[in-house]
């Protein structure tokens, strides 16, 4: 009996064993974060504080609309270089009972007085990058009010309200959004703002900001008025004017964000969409159709020839964005040529499969910017919600508004002085914008998806796509994948993740590409962000990019107490 039972015992082992076994393999993977699935709402930024934020509104009744107001009001709090009401935004809305995809540009315009003669005056021969001089209109706060007024259930004092608390009490600085001592140093109010003691609170540490609780409030008293017609017009100004600017207050009074309708291409079935000029946005759908040409699931994702097609694309796309992408209110930019299939076909004819191109036609670039938020939600109903916004570069002008708490924007840096560019600044004039919503669709799935970092965007955002598509990745997969990095226009440079293999990147090197290696997951490479919709199951999708601190947070399930 004893001798069976100890049989029996081994065989009970080893049966356990391979169920172990077999568990451990279809659990073994290449990704680091799973991806969260609901029924419910989900809500993705790069902040889990955002995320609860517009996860809550949305379990008190608001749609995607309320929760991603919310929470880029929190990310404003909580990451004050990358974005806030000082800065500018675009969306992309799919509203559910439609079907029907609209644009929102709320990108903001130069002060009137300003153009290439006002800096020849002061003997400035290239746009400055900090400083009054960049700063153009805000067009955030009048963003979240249009949104709001057309798509939302929920009103401005709801969806503040969790900003407004964290403004007032604090919260703890995380690590990826810590600011440096020199921040915003130059400038007193930005001293006393953001460096509390005279120092950067340091990494958990809880910083409080009662200037920007005050600004918050008067927004949910009086709307996007408060911002553009108010007292913190009145501080602008003034804060403006002692410092040598040149925005007035018809300036702000009359600027109004513009619906647009998102431009699109088809990529291999799936039909991707982007802001129209003056947004990069076209940028990655130029790229996407030069991709289109070379069959890349055959080369393999992260492969020598796939990357180094993508790369040479990349130049291509970029020199065209370049040389005609500018406010089409001030100039005309080829849209429907750009995306031409017959165009792409012609342009991919240029990239030789074995050598890297060193020069490709490309006017005189803009500084690049680096801070931004990208943020994403899918309510239970499928309403989705594609935004971005931005100061542009960290902590943008570096100049706050006179106890108004928030940092204006430098993206005026955009401009060019060269009258021969279609981007010279001229008043009431928009920049060349580099922060781009986007969105995807098949059949019964729609992608709302977006990622950060200047320039690195429309780039990207075809990897991204790529990833989807042709690499057949899931939605947090696609977000984590090691991803390439051009931030020039020109030249054989390239950075790229660690986690692209050695061998790879020693065979892109021969081929001419002078390639830098990265952090595994680099911020160079920019944090993204990603919700998803099956509309045939019902079932929603969320992806956080490891990249940064943030997390896709579901809507609490609405329980019934019987």
């Amino acid at each position: 009996m004893r001798a069976i039972l100890d049989f029996s015992c081994r065989l009970l082992g080893l049966a356990c064993l391979l169920v172990s076994v077999a568990v451990g393999a279809e659990s073994d993977r290449t990704q680091g974060r799973s991806v969260v699935m609901a029924r419910e709402g989900i809500v993705a930024t790069e902040q889990p504080l955002a995320s609860q934020a517009g996860a809550a509104i949305m379990a008190q009744g608001g749609n995607a609309i309320d929760a991603i107001v919310a929470a880029n009001a929190v990310m404003g709090v909580v990451s004050p270089g990358a974005n806030g009401i000082g800065g500018d935004l675009f969306a992309i809305v799919y509203e559910a009972k439609s079907g029907r995809l609209i644009g929102l540009n709320a990108s903001g315009w130069a002060p009137s007085g300003l153009n290439p003669q006002f800096f020849a005056e002061k003997k400035t021969t290239t746009m400055p990058q900090r400083g009054i001089h960049a700063v153009t209109v805000p067009g955030c706060v009048e963003g979240w009010e249009k949104l709001l007024t057309r798509f939302g259930r929920k009103k401005f004092p709801e969806v503040l309200a969790a900003a407004i608390a964290y403004a007032e009490e604090g919260f703890p600085v995380t690590d990826l959004v810590a600011w440096s001592n020199s921040t915003t140093r130059s400038d007193p109010n930005g001293a006393k703002t953001y460096l509390p003691g005279g120092r950067a609170p340091k990494v958990g540490e809880i910083f409080k900001n009662p200037a920007l609780a005050w600004s918050l409030r008067q927004i949910t008293a009086q709307g996007r008025d408060a911002f553009y017609r108010g007292e913190i017009t009145g501080r602008i100004i003034a804060t403006s004017q002692r410092l040598g600017g040149a925005m007035t207050a018809a300036d702000l009074s009359a600027y109004a964000a513009e619906w647009v309708e998102p431009i699109a291409t088809r990529y291999r079935g799936w039909t991707v969409y982007e802001i129209p000029p003056n947004g990069q946005g076209i940028a990655a759908l130029a790229m996407l159709n030069l991709m289109e040409t070379f069959p890349l699931s055959e080369y393999g994702h992260n492969s020598p020839r796939a990357l180094h097609a993508m790369i040479e694309a990349k130049k291509l796309a970029y020199a065209d964005m370049l040389r005609f992408v500018a406010d089409p209110r001030f100039a005309r930019v080829p849209v429907a040529g750009l995306l031409a299939k017959d165009y792409a076909r012609e342009r991919a004819a240029l990239i030789d499969p074995d050598r890297a191109h060193d020069v490709v036609e490309a006017g005189t670039p803009p500084a690049p910017g680096n801070d931004t938020t990208y943020l994403c939600a899918v309510d239970r109903e499928g309403n989705m919600v594609s935004l971005i916004q931005s100061n542009y570069g960290g902590f943008g002008s570096g100049i706050v508004p006179d106890g108004c708490g928030f940092v204006l924007q430098n993206r005026g840096g955009l401009f060019s002085l060269d009258p021969a560019s279609p981007n010279v600044i001229a008043g009431r004039k928009r920049p060349l914008h580099t922060i781009i919503p986007a969105f995807m669709e098949k059949d019964d799935v729609r992608i709302a998806f977006g990622i950060m970092n200047g320039w690195n965007q429309s780039q990207a955002h075809a990897q991204f796509v790529a990833n989807i598509v042709d690499f057949k990745l899931n939605l947090q997969a696609a977000i984590e994948a090691p991803r390439f990095t051009k931030l020039t226009f020109g030249g054989l440079d390239v950075a790229m993740e660690s986690r692209v293999p050695a061998a790879v990147r020693t065979e892109l090197a021969a081929k001419g590409h002078q390639v830098t290696a990265l952090a595994p997951f680099s911020g160079v490479v920019g944090g993204g962000q990603a919700v998803m919709r099956d509309f045939k199951s019902g079932v929603n999708s969320g992806a956080s990019d490891p990249r940064k601190d943030g997390a896709a947070v579901p809507e609490p399930v609405r329980t019934t107490v019987r």
